[in-house]
């Protein structure tokens, strides 16, 4: 069980991470997506750096537990926002890729919790 927990929670770290990065680094479709949702620019970064944050988190979650709990139900969270914001930009065919990005971080939190 230690070993699937593992292999998750570096999936979803890397997810979480890449999110946060391709934010940071204003890629144009993540540009074009946030200014679809109507996201304000002044959250771009903060967002960016929240993601990255979390995706940090689940990896020292590794070696202190109870830092990844909290990384993953951040992380979690953030995702599920996102889903909202989403629907609420009316761009429903879009609120799969939250949900995709917030999967393996459930997925982590259970085989933690499991473990």
């Amino acid at each position: 069980m230690r070993t699937a927990q593992i292999v998750v929670t570096l999936l979803a770290a890397l997810m979480a991470g890449f999110s946060g990065a391709v934010l940071l680094l204003r890629a144009q479709w993540i540009v074009r997506a946030l200014t679809d949702y109507a996201v304000p620019q002044r959250w771009w970064t903060p967002l960016g750096v929240a993601k990255t944050a979390g995706a940090v988190g689940l990896v020292a979650g590794l070696f202190v537990p109870v830092i990844g709990v909290a990384a993953g139900i951040g992380l979690v969270l953030y995702f599920l926002g996102a889903a909202v914001t989403v629907a609420r930009a009316r761009w429903y065919s879009h609120i799969p890729f939250p949900l995709v990005y917030a999967a393996p971080v459930v997925g982590a939190l259970v085989l933690g919790r499991a473990a």
